[in-house]
This record gives structure tokens, sequence and C-alpha cells, in this order.
């Protein structure tokens, strides 16, 4: 490849609206819980899903209804008062999130949690913890199915203001790992194929990278 053929890193502007958000069999009861916002049992729901699964994507289409803040570590000795809360895959110390759930509830606002696995499978050790945690109300974000994962092989090429037929986005459906991680990363490594290549985004490019092939 010569140096002038070199992809570059360009900026990527990700969509995390409502409109940018494809609801599916796969996420449909994550969305109808997060619908039922603030009617959750103690102010609290837990959504949990493999990486890349579409959480934190959901918890900002939340957080425009709601006003939530995402919440970062710095900021636990000084909870915000009155506010709605995200926790985005941070594993707090039993400690501060048996703190964090009695603000909540002091507070009555509302807590959102994203996180692999539910929080009744985490393995704490303070009894009270256990029991609250075990009470929180927790969905599922499963794997996506052939909608889902068009849709976010489409979102992300439009992320990079590539346009990809849609002939293509079905055959990476059918190719690819199903997996939400696998879409971004092909997304990607086509992106900079094609820019290397100074070439469209086709099935021949898909099928080449897939492949290992370089025509």
């Amino acid at each position: 490849m010569r140096p002038e053929q070199l992809p570059l890193d360009l900026p990527v502007r990700n969509a995390m609206n409502a409109a940018g958000f494809v609801v599916s069999d796969s996420n449909r009861d994550a969305v109808a819980w997060l619908d039922r916002w603030p009617d959750w049992p103690n102010g609290i729901l837990a959504v949990y899903g493999p990486p890349g699964c579409g959480k934190t994507h959901l918890a900002h289409v939340w957080q425009a209804r709601s006003t939530a803040r995402f919440l970062e570590p710095s900021a636990l000795e000084h909870l915000p008062l009155g506010e709605n809360l995200i926790l985005d895959g941070i594993r707090l110390p039993e400690e501060h999130l048996f703190h964090l759930i009695n603000h909540v509830r002091a507070q009555q606002t509302t807590l959102l949690i994203l996180d692999r696995e539910p929080p009744a499978r985490w393995a704490v050790r303070l009894p009270d913890l256990a029991s609250r945690l075990a009470s929180v109300p927790a969905v599922a974000v499963l794997p996506p199915d052939d909608t889902l994962l068009a849709a976010v092989l489409a979102k992300h090429f439009v992320d990079r203001q590539v346009e990809v037929a849609p002939e293509v986005i079905a055959y990476l459906v059918k190719q690819i790992e199903r997996s939400f991680v696998a879409a971004e990363t092909m997304a990607r490594r086509l992106d900079r194929e094609a820019m290397a290549r100074r070439a469209p985004i086709t099935i021949r490019l898909a099928r080449d990278l897939l492949s290992g092939e370089d025509s």
C-alpha cells in the first residue's frame, strides 16, 4: 500500500438519539420497561446484555426523556440531589453502591443500571445490599436478530458517512458473527479498506475482507 493510500482515522459521529434506535424482538422488552418510567419498583431498573448490544444507546434515549445524568465514580462523594442517574457498566465498591441505592430511594428519583449481568447475580458480601439488588427488576437485551443486525450495520455506516447498498448489508448479516461488536468492527474495517482502495463498499470488497484475500 502506497503512503498516499493510507486511510485516516476520521472522527465518527455516533447517532445516539431515538431516531437512530431500532426496536426488534431482541430489545423490545427493555424498551417496554423504559417506557414504564417512572413507574419502576423502588425507582431502579437494570438493563443487561453483551457488550455493544445497544444498552448505552437505550440509556441515551431514556436520558432525553428523564434528563438523567451518567454517573462517574468521582461524583459518588457528592451525589446530585433530585436527579435521575445512569450507572453504565461501572461496578462500584459495595459500600458506595449501597449508599447510591439508598440515596435514590431517599430522593425519590430513579436509577438505570447497565451491565453485562443482572444485579441479582453480582457477587456481593453485604447482606443488605444483596437483598436490594435481588429486588431490582432486570431486563435483558438479547443478541440481535437479522433485522436488528442489519439496522446496526447500516447505522455504523451512516455514522461514518458512508453509503452502502442494501444488498451489501444483507450479505454481511449472513456472514459476520451475530454480535454488535462484530458489526461495528466490520463497518470500521470496510470503511478503511474502501478508503485505501479508493473504491466503494461492495459485496466483492466484503468477501475479500472476510476471506483474507487482497484483490
